[in-house]
């Protein structure tokens, strides 16, 4: 089996969306000083890879902690714009994409569908029930059309908007 890691290092400092609070990691505590080590982290709750629910665009939509744990894995496939998108499995794309391909995506019917997002394809997707994850990184080491399993798992959030995940594919 072939473990790769789609996800994002969280450092302090790093770039967030506009808007978005700053990332800040800060060790508090240290072995020597104390025994042991430890930091304390302050960001907001869609920093780097991290998964929407769909209370993030949408007024009385589902929070994460309402959300079944199945919503954020399953059988997935890294699909180019142009080529061919299998039904009924997630998709993630390595390539920008935006609303105009939302009734493609709508007849593939995802699960969920990760990769560089529009925002406008963003909210359209978590309207019509389908997760989103962004931020996603090593998409290139993935192969194109190749079935995968793919686990995305957020925090449990109580009333949470997004959270960031531990992205990986097993192949």
């Amino acid at each position: 089996m072939n473990v790769i890691d789609l996800t994002a290092a969280i450092y302090d400092g790093m770039p967030v969306y506009p808007g978005d609070p700053k990332v800040s990691v800060e060790q508090i505590q240290s072995i020597s000083e104390n025994g042991w080590e430890l930091r304390q982290l302050s960001m907001g709750s869609h920093t780097g890879t991290h998964v929407d629910a769909f209370s993030h665009m949408h007024q009385g939509g589902a929070n994460l902690d309402e959300m079944p744990l199945t919503r954020f894995f399953g059988p997935a496939t890294l699909v180019e714009l142009f080529g061919v998108w299998p039904s009924d499995v997630g998709l993630l794309f390595n390539q920008a994409i935006n609303e105009s391909y939302l009734d493609r995506l709508l007849l593939a019917r995802p699960p969920f569908v990760g990769g560089d997002l529009s925002e406008n394809l963003e909210k359209a997707l978590l309207a019509h029930g389908i997760v989103t994850y962004t931020g996603l990184v090593n998409l290139d080491q993935l192969p194109v059309g190749v079935p995968f399993t793919f686990y995305g798992l957020p925090l449990k959030i109580s009333n949470g908007d997004g959270s960031p995940v531990r992205a990986i594919a097993l192949l």
